[in-house]
């Protein structure tokens, strides 16, 4: 068949783009995968190929550190390994199998660069470093990336874990000849039974432990830097990098290690090109650590949850409101269960902003609310309330953990990360959040909920009030987004504009409060014409960063539920592995090609 110029040209162009996306899901289509390890148990010397991301570090001929292989340039290891950033005289082996003897399946690498963690400290916080190789490394059998765990992560107490490593194998004992690599089972403990163990002051939320509580299994004295790994399916991904320890197999003081899921936004920043793959590594069951106190570590208030028309949802989706009938209206007392993810932000018992359940640990509201304090632990968060007084049987109350404000130039959001996760029920369950590709068009009909203050003092039961988009006339913003004029209060604060699209309701804009070098008339929340929000997809980039890859949304069955896993975008894609707005604009353009019959078969 004869081709036209134009067919060649468009077929180029797919060309290059599929060339592109083999770019983008290089390293998730080869990290975590070690053909040659079959491991289920126990066991001293590793096998040759078992763990193909190991490394070992050495300078002037000798192992000093271990590491693992992250892409085909980049290794992870430990900041304390380094006492300066120079790179003289460091090389890099990987695909070794012992220290002594040969190694037919090892290659070697100088390094080029040093990058320590800048929050580094002699306390071990932020133990963590990465090393540029002098130049790209071939995969094989002996020689593949490991994956690492993404922010949103959870490995709960007894996670089974594997460390590596040439170290010592008792504490003053070297590892004897040939110093074949080692691998030990370990499981997770808990940072809260941690903190018991080493002290409150002494283990981090940056950090995660692993070890037998009576002894005799750990890392040691050269395993440091080396990684810890948990396997999810068929994918192992690094959920820590050995720090430190009391001695080595110690009872009562598990190995410490980096928490890798704390630094995806480091690493990504730094590795711009060919960045590794991050997968979202999810426990099952119940969190035992959260069962754990001691004095220095209270124990976690008891919540209560509904036991009426309960449902858990899994995976979990975000959007869906079951009790939520909502077509038409305009300012009403809400009903139980409609607005699902609508947040109490309390602060000594009392409401003082709206919130919304963005993730199954994550509040989103405006920053602007935290003038009294900034302090996480001052703050609890109220799921599935519906009246501030009197009874509600299906509110749970939790503490807020960690507390991060945005800062951009404007109006600011804020996240707050619960101490735990609530159980989903009809009347607590996330909202999707619009990072972006969602358009809010003039007289697009949303909604808005909260407890907002007027002349008499908090609304006792949540309002709700139907609007629609409008022009922002003077108002307008890039960051703006604009309703028909809302009798708004103070309490409604950091609440959400809500919109409908499709089977899900969207996050589309927050109402918060201008701060005092933007408080013109024209920018005001309270501008006469119009009811001033701020876009949920301005704070796109903060949100995955503090976040992570958001619930997928709410679809009518599990196949549709599982195509909206294929293809939502800065969350989590197939298998939860997370990758980059880039690849995602572009793994979208071949299915568009094909539809427009570019592709000639036959």
């Amino acid at each position: 068949m004869k081709m036209t110029r134009k067919m060649i040209h468009i077929l180029s162009v797919a060309f290059s783009i599929a060339l592109l996306m083999r770019g983008c899901d290089a390293q998730l289509d080869v990290c975590g995968r070690a053909s040659l390890n079959t491991r289920i148990v126990g066991g001293q010397n590793a096998s040759p190929g078992a763990w193909p991301w190991q490394v070992s570090l050495h300078r002037n001929s000798r192992h000093f550190c271990g590491g693992s292989l992250i892409n085909k340039e980049w290794v992870l290891t430990a900041a304390h390994c380094f006492d300066n950033t120079s790179p003289s005289g460091l090389t890099v082996y990987l695909g070794r199998q012992t220290q002594e003897g040969t190694n037919a399946n090892e290659v070697s690498r100088s390094v080029s660069e040093i990058i320590k963690h800048p929050g580094y400290s002699s306390s071990n916080d932020n133990d963590i470093t990465l090393l540029h190789l002098s130049s790209p490394v071939t995969f094989t059998d002996y020689i593949k990336p490991v994956c690492l765990a993404s922010s949103s992560s959870t490995f709960f107490n007894r996670t089974v874990s594997w460390v590596t490593g040439w170290g010592n194998i008792k504490t003053g004992v070297a590892l004897p000849s040939p110093q074949n690599l080692q691998e030990v089972q370990v499981p997770v403990v808990g940072n809260r039974q941690c903190k018991c163990l080493y002290g409150v002051s002494t283990i981090t939320d940056n950090m995660i432990c692993a070890g037998l509580i009576e002894g005799g299994k750990d890392s040691c004295q050269g395993d440091s830097g080396g990684p810890m790994v948990s396997k999810q399916g068929s994918i192992w991904v690094q959920s820590g990098v050995v720090s430190f320890g009391r001695d080595c197999a110690l009872a009562n003081f598990p190995g410490v290690y980096a928490r890798v899921s704390k630094y995806q936004s480091w690493i990504n920043e730094k590795i711009t090109t060919s960045q590794p793959g991050f997968v979202t590594f999810t426990s099952n069951g119940t969190d035992g650590d959260l069962a754990i106190s001691c004095s220095d570590v209270p124990a976690i208030p008891t919540t209560t949850v509904a036991t009426t028309t309960t449902t858990t949802v899994a995976p979990v989706v975000c959007g869906s409101a079951t009790l939520n009938t909502r077509v038409g209206g305009n300012s009403s007392l809400a009903s139980s269960g409609v607005w699902p993810w609508m947040a109490s932000l309390q602060f000594n018992g009392s409401h003082v902003c709206g919130g919304t359940l963005i993730a199954q640990r994550f509040v989103m509201s405006s920053a602007s609310c935290f003038t009294r304090s900034t302090n996480a632990s001052d703050w609890t968060v109220i799921l599935g309330r519906l009246n501030q007084n009197g009874s509600n049987p299906n509110e749970v109350s939790i503490k807020v953990a960690n507390l991060t404000l945005s800062n951009g130039t404007g109006d600011n959001v804020a996240v707050l990360q619960l101490a735990v996760a609530p159980n989903l029920t009809n009347f607590i369950q996330p909202i999707c959040v619009d990072i972006g590709g969602n358009t809010f068009s003039a007289n697009t009909q949303c909604w808005v909920a909260g407890w907002g203050s007027g002349a008499g003092g908090v609304i006792q039961t949540l309002q709700e009030y139907q609007t629609s988009v409008v022009s922002c006339g003077n108002s307008s913003s890039d960051n703006s987004i604009c309703t028909s004029s809302l009798n708004l209060q103070q309490g409604d604060q950091g609440g959400p504009l809500m919109c409908k699209l499709g089977q899900s309701w969207i996050h589309a804009a927050v109402l918060t409060i201008p701060t005092l070098t933007n408080s013109t008339a024209s920018r005001s929340a309270r501008a006469q014409d119009v009811q001033v929000f701020t876009k949920t997809s301005s704070f796109a980039s903060f949100l995955t960063s503090v976040v992570g890859p958001f619930p997928l949304k709410a679809t009518n069955s599990t196949s549709s539920t599982t195509s909206a896993a294929n293809n939502s975008t800065l969350g989590a894609s197939s298998g939860s592995q997370t990758s980059s707005p880039f690849c995602f604009t572009v793994s979208v353009l071949l299915p568009a090609l094909t539809a427009l019959k570019i592709f000639h078969q036959g």
